[in-house]
């Protein structure tokens, strides 16, 4: 990947930039007995808002606030009708926070989260620990007392807010492009400061999700993604207590939507942690962009949600490139409706009680492999309960496009020829693929890349499970257009997958 512009990077963001922060099924009886089980996403009663069309899924649909803007009434009208999430800019930062060591202020952070509260909104923190927008005292301080500094400010931000926000950007942009640590003096306090931060969030707030926020980061080919990823991987082993990563999507300045965007996203979910889009914007409200961005979010389980980075392009930190959903008189543009229809469509994300982290699957109901199937020909994939086919939909050749079940037909859009390397591969270079590792990740088709979230086993009790996950592939329900997702074994029919003879 070709290192972004210095436009992009966080070192020079200032006041200014608030910075980087069930089914279809077409019986009504039917629907009724499930509606207390599932958010059913219905193409008939499409939400009209993109938090309202997010919550369908369980996610939310956020935008930053200023608490200096809050009495501009088509700012506030736009912000209250759209969305269900809400990140102070600048009001919880550390400067804003605790201007003098010791003394802390919350008068403009509070304005912003009791306006949010008050119309049912969530609140995310952004940021306790950071390089840049540190008060002068803080600044001036270095070892020790600056670590103590940190652990204090941490400490004291946090109770104030204690059981009352849903996220926390705990640290925030600490790697340089290259996937090394950035050398602030946070860093110079000794290379497990963040560890530390975020072992201090813990212990002042058990309720909160507490997250790690970058920029630069959603190409999963980047040095500096990689670096955050292995920082993840060895926190979650090593249980450092950390439940989201932040991906904040700016793709301003120079940079765009990479292909392999879902890859990061549903790579990232695999190690247990949620994932979110915080600080969206796009270079004029490329609508391919801001489609894609959604649809990449939609298709990983654990993406919780997304955030924009401002509500219209005259309130945004790169207002020249008019990067936002309302321009600045306020009128959706283009974008708003491909967002707002990928979102209207997408599948359930995150339960809202979901623990942080993945639990392996039950070792009980683990099916064992049975031997290799025969290779090379194409099969049709029936389900046993339903005696429907796996299917493509529309015949879609698009990455990320989630299958389901419906009536076999046998034309290609269902013909799968199961490989020697255990892919299940569609239309010759498109596989079956694992949007996530955990219970509810979507299944998808997507260019075949050999990774292990695309090899399948084919097992004796007659169910399919992820390499990856070891989860079954399950649906929902019998109908047409049911969802195909993976989910813990459990041994019932709805995880009854067999390869037959077209």
């Amino acid at each position: 990947m070709t290192a972004r512009p210095p436009a992009h990077r966080g070192e020079d963001r200032a006041t200014r930039r608030p910075l980087r922060t069930a089914l279809l099924i077409g019986a009504t009886t039917a629907v009724a007995a499930l509606t207390a089980m599932f958010v059913i996403p219905d193409a008939n009663a499409a939400a009209s808002t993109l938090g309202a069309a997010a919550a369908q899924s369980g996610r939310y649909f956020g935008t930053a606030i200023a608490a200096g803007k809050l009495g501009d009434s088509a700012y506030t009208t736009i912000a209250a009708r759209e969305f269900n999430m809400v990140t102070p800019e600048n009001e919880m930062k550390i400067d804003a926070t605790e201007p003098q060591r010791g003394q802390f202020s919350f008068g403009n952070a509070d304005q912003i989260y009791n306006w949010a509260t008050q119309r049912g909104m969530k609140v995310r923190g952004h940021t306790l620990a950071w390089h840049s927008q540190q008060p002068g005292w803080m600044q001036s301080l270095s070892g020790s007392t600056l670590r103590q500094a940190m652990i204090d400010h941490i400490n004291g931000v946090m109770a104030h807010y204690k059981g009352k926000l849903a996220y926390w950007d705990v640290v925030n942009e600490a790697f340089n492009e290259d996937g090394s640590r950035r050398q602030s003096n946070l860093q110079g306090t000794g290379n497990d400061w963040i560890e530390v931060a975020f072992r201090t969030a813990r212990a002042a707030d058990p309720s909160v999700k507490l997250c790690y926020n970058d920029y630069n980061i959603e190409n999963w080919s980047y040095a500096k993604t990689q670096g955050v990823y292995n920082m993840i991987r060895d926190f979650k082993s090593r249980g450092v207590p950390i439940d989201c990563v932040g991906l904040q999507t700016h793709f301003t300045g120079g940079s765009s939507l990479p292909g392999n965007f879902q890859t990061t996203l549903s790579s990232f979910a695999a190690l247990g942690v949620d994932v979110a889009l915080t600080e969206v914007d796009v270079t004029n409200a490329s609508t391919s962009q801001y489609a894609g961005l959604t649809q990449a979010c939609m298709n990983v389980s654990r993406c919780v949600g997304i955030t924009v980075w401002g509500v219209r392009d005259s309130d945004s930190w790169r207002s020249s490139e008019s990067p936002l959903l309302f321009n600045g008189s306020g009128q959706a543009k283009a974008a708003y409706s491909s967002v707002l229809n990928a979102l209207n469509a997408a599948g359930p994300g995150p339960s809202p009680s979901a623990s942080s982290s993945s639990p392996a699957p039950s070792t009980s109901s683990s099916p064992s492999a049975s031997p290799t199937p025969s290779t090379g020909g194409a099969s049709k994939i029936v389900g046993s309960q339903s005696g429907r086919c796996i299917d493509v939909p529309n015949s879609s050749h698009n990455n990320g496009t989630r299958v389901q079940l419906y009536d076999c037909h046998g034309l290609t859009n269902q013909q799968w020829t199961y490989t020697a390397s255990r892919q299940l591969q569609v239309y010759g270079s498109m596989c079956l693929d694992a949007a996530g590792s955990g219970n509810g990740s979507a299944v998808q088709i997507y260019s075949c890349n050999g990774q292990t979230n695309q090899q399948w086993n084919v097992n004796s009790n007659g169910t399919i499970t992820g390499v990856q996950s070891g989860r079954c592939i399950d649906v929902w329900s019998t109908a047409n257009g049911a969802q195909v997702q993976i989910y813990d074994c459990s041994g019932q029919a709805n995880q009854q997958f067999r390869l037959a003879a077209l």
